[in-house]
């Protein structure tokens, strides 16, 4: 499946007196929510990206994206159109964290523990060393 760069999609934000605004993505039937336009909009690509992401990930097909003059809107909502730039996204996921367990003789974890020291920090300094990579790149 080829991986577009860049995404748009209708989005549909309801307001609502004394609620937070909703956002709604009629072709993806997903939803998220801000306290205002600003939070709404930042929420609303996040979440994009997301969902787009995991149907990348999993092989799944992207709808196509409602025209956004196709979309009905009741008074209190207004259909905007939200885009996501899916490299920043994948790229995220790609430096995302994972856990791993590591096993350390007593003394030595005592000794590290002392000196306060960072192990997560010191394995990923050592890791890359050894393999000779950066920290954003991947053999």
């Amino acid at each position: 499946m080829k991986k577009n760069d860049r995404y748009f999609y209708p989005a549909i934000f309801s307001y609502e007196k004394g609620q937070a605004i909703s956002v709604i993505f009629p072709d993806l039937d997903v939803a998220t929510s801000g306290t205002n336009d600003d939070d709404a909009l930042l929420s609303a690509r996040e979440l994009l990206g997301c969902v787009l992401n995991g149907l990348e990930e999993d092989d799944e097909e992207i709808p196509a994206p409602t025209p956004l003059s196709d979309i009905k809107t009741q008074d209190n909502e207004h259909a905007v159109l939200i885009d996501v730039y899916m490299p920043s996204v994948r790229m995220a996921q790609v430096n995302r964290s994972v856990n791993r367990t590591v096993t350390l003789p007593a003394w030595l974890n005592a000794a590290a523990l002392e000196r306060n020291v960072n192990f997560s920090q010191v394995l990923q300094n050592a890791l890359i060393e050894t393999l000779g990579v950066t920290s954003t790149t991947t053999k």
